[in-house]
């Protein structure tokens, strides 16, 4: 298949071409040149093009990682022929960079307030990964390493504060265990309207309509068909209300129900 049958196939629309384009790129680099290649930092759904773009082009030896195990935010890297993946994440500092910064305990600064001072230096998003509040006064945050000297030199402040800005080793990231609810409830089919509608206590026909408004997804995917077939596994999410993992599906209650094990995210 072409580079661009593979982008007719894969591409949803001009944009998620374009960086699809850019990986396929990445992907040539690394097996033309025998070096390792990477993107920017991707969302989860920017993950999941990339992943259904390298499922149907064939195998390619990738990695996605984002400084700790279970970013949100990552890079894809592509190995080198020589190359095994535990050795790229021994030598992951060559490509990513960790930086904290400390601030009063009562500034009371929040994601969308670090977010936006980073965003005030010029800074496009794909350069940042996740950032990270694991305690009062403190924030951490992985970024691309050609990211860091524009930080250390331009990074004075978030909000009204000043910070104590420095760099850290990737080991330090410290991620904070999502809070989730566990919700039990069956469903009449594993049909996406009834299962959101389990995840987010509501009637199957407001479920519907949020799904053909184009607001829900499954595993980062937008979705709009309310009788898709949902699995174990996946991850739903509606934009405005969060997200949850379908954790179990437990087999058939007395009445002919399916029932379900979700853990929504709080």
């Amino acid at each position: 298949m072409t580079k661009k049958e593979l982008l007719d196939r894969c591409a949803r629309s001009g944009e998620e071409r374009i960086l699809l384009a850019r990986v396929l790129d990445k992907l040539e680099q690394a097996q033309s040149r025998g070096v390792p290649a990477r993107t920017a930092f991707l969302s989860p759904a920017e993950q999941a093009s990339v992943t259904g773009l390298l499922s149907a082009r064939g195998p390619a030896r990738h990695l996605f990682w984002g400084g700790y195990p279970d970013s949100e935010r990552c890079i894809c890297l592509f190995l080198a022929p020589w190359q095994e993946a535990e050795d790229l994440v021994l030598t992951m500092d060559e490509h990513l960079a960790a930086v904290q910064a400390r601030f009063p305990e009562e500034a009371g600064l929040t994601h969308r307030d670090i977010l936006g001072s980073l965003m005030g230096l010029g800074l496009e998003r794909e350069l940042l990964g996740d950032i990270l509040l694991p305690r009062p006064g403190l924030c951490q945050a992985a970024v691309l390493r050609e990211t860091l000297p524009i930080l250390l030199s331009q990074w004075e402040g978030a909000g009204r504060q000043r910070i104590r800005l420095e760099e850290i080793p990737l080991s330090e990231l410290t991620p904070i265990p999502p809070q989730v609810k566990t919700i039990r409830d069956t469903v009449a089919a594993l049909r996406l309207d009834a299962v959101l509608a389990a995840g987010f206590s509501m009637s199957r026909s407001k479920a519907a309509a949020l799904i053909a408004s184009g607001r829900a997804a499954v595993n980062h995917r937008e979705c709009l068909k309310s009788d898709r077939q949902v699995a174990q596994g996946d991850v739903i999410s509606c934009r405005g209300l969060g997200k949850f993992v379908v954790k179990e599906v437990s087999g058939q209650s007395k009445k002919g129900r399916t029932m379900l094990i979700l853990e929504r995210y709080l």
